[in-house]
C-alpha cells in the first residue's frame, strides 16, 4: 500500500480535550477518531497497533495453557440475577430491552456467561481444570472517561477464567496468569507492578492489579524498590512446573504505606 493511497488523516493542531501526551499523539498520529466521551473508533494505523497487542497477549495466553473461545457482547439480565450481581454494577451497566420484551446488557465483564457454557457441557469433576479466556468489547458506562483509550467507555479486553476441582489447583490457575501478565507487560516495553487489589463485585479472595508506572497517572503507589527492578520471569517458564516461587518473590516485597523502610514511590 502506497502512503498516498493510505487513509491517515494527520491533524496539525492538538484538540483540546487531550489531557495527556499519549492521547494527543494518538489524535495528532490518526490513530484513533473520538466520537463522544470515552468512545473512539481505531483508524487503519491504531488498528494495526491494537493488533499486534492483541496478538502478544494471545501468545502469552497461549503459552499458559489457556484455551481461547469468542462469547457475545449482549447478554441476557437473567444470568446476571441469578448470580445477585445484576444490581452491584449499577449505572455503569448499559441495560437493554429488546423489541419482545426481554432484558439484555452490554456485558461488562463475562463471569456469568462462560459459567453458564461451563454447567452446559462440563459434566465431571474429570474434565479439569479449565482455563478458557476470550478477547472481545466490553463497555462500562464510567462516570468520568478520560486520557483517551486508558479510560473509555468501550475497550478491546482480554478475559480469563478458570474452572478447578479445588482451592489449591485454582491458586495454581491464577499464578499461571499472574506470571502470563508479566511477561505480556514486559514483551510490550512496559514496567508492571502487581499490586494487591480489592476484589470489588467479581468477588474472592486473591486479587492484583498490574499498575503500569508512568510519568501520568492517577495515584501514587509505594513498592519495595526491588519491585520495581525485578524482570519478568521470562518465555522460558515451565507453566506445568511450581510456579508459586516466582510468584512469592515478587508478592513478599510489597511494603505498606505505613511502613515506608526500603519502599519508593512512584505515578501509576
Amino acid at each position: 500500500m502506497r502512503l498516498s493511497r493510505y487513509f491517515l488523516p494527520l491533524l496539525k493542531e492538538t484538540p483540546a480535550s487531550a489531557e495527556i501526551a499519549s492521547h494527543r499523539f494518538m489524535l495528532r498520529a490518526s490513530m484513533v477518531k473520538q466520537h463522544s466521551a470515552g468512545i473512539y473508533s481505531w483508524l487503519p494505523m491504531g488498528y494495526k497497533v491494537m493488533r499486534k497487542i492483541e496478538h502478544i497477549v494471545r501468545e502469552e495466553q497461549n503459552r499458559a495453557g489457556a484455551v481461547e473461545m469468542l462469547m457475545p457482547t449482549i447478554q441476557p439480565a437473567e444470568l446476571w440475577r441469578e448470580s445477585d450481581r445484576y444490581d452491584d454494577y449499577g449505572k455503569e451497566m448499559l441495560r437493554i430491552t429488546d423489541r419482545s420484551g426481554r432484558e439484555l446488557l452490554y456485558g461488562p465483564t463475562n463471569e456469568e456467561m462462560l459459567t453458564d457454557v461451563f454447567r452446559t457441557f462440563v459434566r465431571s469433576y474429570k474434565e479439569l481444570p479449565q482455563l478458557l479466556y476470550h478477547i472481545q468489547w466490553k463497555f462500562r458506562d464510567e462516570v468520568r472517561p478520560r486520557f483517551g483509550v486508558m479510560r473509555g467507555r468501550e475497550f478491546l479486553m482480554k478475559d480469563a477464567y478458570s474452572f478447578d476441582i479445588d482451592m489449591d489447583a485454582a491458586v495454581v490457575s491464577y499464578n499461571k496468569m499472574f506470571i502470563a501478565y508479566l511477561n505480556t507487560f514486559a514483551r510490550m516495553g512496559l514496567k508492571a507492578v502487581p499490586m494487591r487489589a480489592d476484589t470489588g463485585p467479581i468477588g474472592g479472595d486473591l486479587s492484583h492489579e498490574f499498575l503500569i508506572l508512568a510519568d501520568t497517572g492517577e495515584s501514587e503507589v509505594f513498592c519495595h524498590a526491588d519491585l520495581v527492578d525485578m524482570p519478568a520471569p521470562g518465555l522460558d517458564v515451565d507453566f506445568n512446573g511450581n510456579l508459586q516461587s516466582l510468584v512469592d518473590e515478587r508478592t513478599a516485597l510489597y511494603a505498606r504505606t505505613d511502613e515506608m523502610h526500603d519502599a519508593q514511590a512512584f505515578e501509576a
